[in-house]
């Protein structure tokens, strides 16, 4: 099964089937801790967007609104996440752009973010779609 997703810039309906890698780009919450929602956006997910060519299926961007409960603060204030084809042309490609993607954090936020790759296993959608 497929599972849609909404594409960022077209909000085209795009599918990350099993099989993809997923790049999870996580900027954790907490005191003092500041994110630009509207320039990762509009600018910094675009740009990296733009270095994955081909091998880019789509795109996540997701803002951290609660924790387990409506009263905890979300861990995160936000997670990119990225979903190829071919993790090894991904790390070329990053590897080629990491001194302009590194440099552009400090237009959007002050943390250094966590990332995760991991290999979309299986995907079920839900009886609401």
């Amino acid at each position: 099964m497929l599972l849609a997703f909404s594409a960022c810039k077209t909000n085209q309906p795009l599918s990350a089937p099993a099989g993809v890698y997923k790049v999870s780009v996580l900027y954790p919450a907490g005191e003092g801790k500041t994110f630009d929602m509207k320039y990762y956006e509009e600018k910094h997910m675009p740009m990296v967007a733009s270095y994955l060519g081909a091998n880019l299926l789509s795109y996540e961007i997701i803002k951290g609104v609660s924790g387990r409960t409506a009263a905890d603060q979300a861990p995160f204030m936000a997670i990119g996440s990225f979903h190829v084809k071919d993790i090894d042309a991904y790390h070329k490609a990053i590897a080629e752009h990491i001194n302009e993607i590194v440099a552009d954090f400090q237009n959007y936020t002050n943390v250094q973010p966590t990332v995760q790759i991991s290999k979309i296993q299986q995907v079920v959608a839900g009886k609401g779609k």
